[in-house]
């Protein structure tokens, strides 16, 4: 056994993830190698702008058809092979795919919230993004099939690129009226207080952290990578390409989650998922 997988032997994983384990599922990263230069929308933006909403729908509705499509990938699966077997006991991803879930984990917190899943910023009510979709498709016949993007342009958040999006028509909640948010945590946005917490406490309970395609740039990951140190919490790294969770790892794996993951599936549970 490698050194890696000898940490993730103990069982007590803990595993957070990133965007870079959605890549082989066609849902491009952020800021991975060759990753095109991106600006996501604020909530700021969001919040403050009818034309900034009218931009993001319009956007994300091209770009849900094929988030929704999107299917785990080898690095998901082994996840939930290791889950199975008793070696991961939780799974914390920045990602809002939920695309562990699919692949069979039963643990999974989505700390930046589910992109399947839309709220009202007036009365607080959660409803399905497709009965969304489908609302915003009677009212903008053929717009989706007007767009024809590469893969290339879509982003993590289901955003894609798109210049003109004047014309698209947006929808408000169906009890209040109320703007439509999807149900994931913007930049500039805070992560819920409890599930930061929650996500703490996995963490400090673990017996091995395993960091999988995070370049850790933004905080609200890099904290819980913090907080294993600080607990003495073993630290075991894959990612490709640059992460700023390389100083803490006590083992650091330069290469993409896939074949990394599905490897030490494979030797630690003869499966990969």
């Amino acid at each position: 056994m490698t050194s890696a997988e000898q940490l993730l032997a103990r069982g007590g994983v803990v595993a957070l993830t990133g965007a870079g384990l959605s890549t082989d599922s066609g849902i491009p990263d952020y800021r991975g190698p060759g990753s095109p230069r991106r600006t996501p929308m604020t909530f700021q933006d969001f919040t403050r702008s009818e034309q900034a909403r009218q931009r993001y729908w319009a956007r994300s509705h091209v770009g849900w058809q094929r988030m929704a499509g999107a299917g785990p990938n080898a690095g998901h699966r082994a996840l939930a092979a290791l889950g199975r077997a008793g070696l991961v006991r939780s799974v914390v991803t920045q990602n809002v795919d939920e695309l562990h879930t699919a692949a069979g984990s039963t643990d999974v917190v989505d700390l930046h919230g589910r992109l399947s899943q839309v709220v009202c910023l007036g009365c607080g009510a959660l409803s399905p993004r497709e009965r969304l979709h489908e609302r915003l498709a009677r009212l903008n016949p053929g717009w989706s099939e007007r767009v024809d993007l590469p893969e290339a342009d879509i982003a993590p958040d289901g955003d894609v690129r798109l210049d003109d999006t004047a014309g698209f028509v947006v929808v408000g909640c169906e009890r209040c009226g109320g703007v439509l948010k999807p149900d994931v945590v913007f930049f500039g946005e805070n992560v819920p207080v409890a599930r930061v917490e929650h996500c703490y406490r996995l963490v400090e309970d673990a017996q091995v952290l395993l960091v999988a395609g995070t370049s850790l740039t933004v905080f609200s990951g890099r904290r819980f990578v913090a907080r294993a140190v600080k607990r003495s919490v073993p630290v075991v790294v894959v990612n490709r390409g640059p992460t700023r969770a390389a100083d803490f790892a006590d083992v650091l794996v330069e290469g993409g989650c896939s074949p990394v993951l599905a490897g030490w599936a494979r030797t630690l549970t003869g499966s990969t998922g």
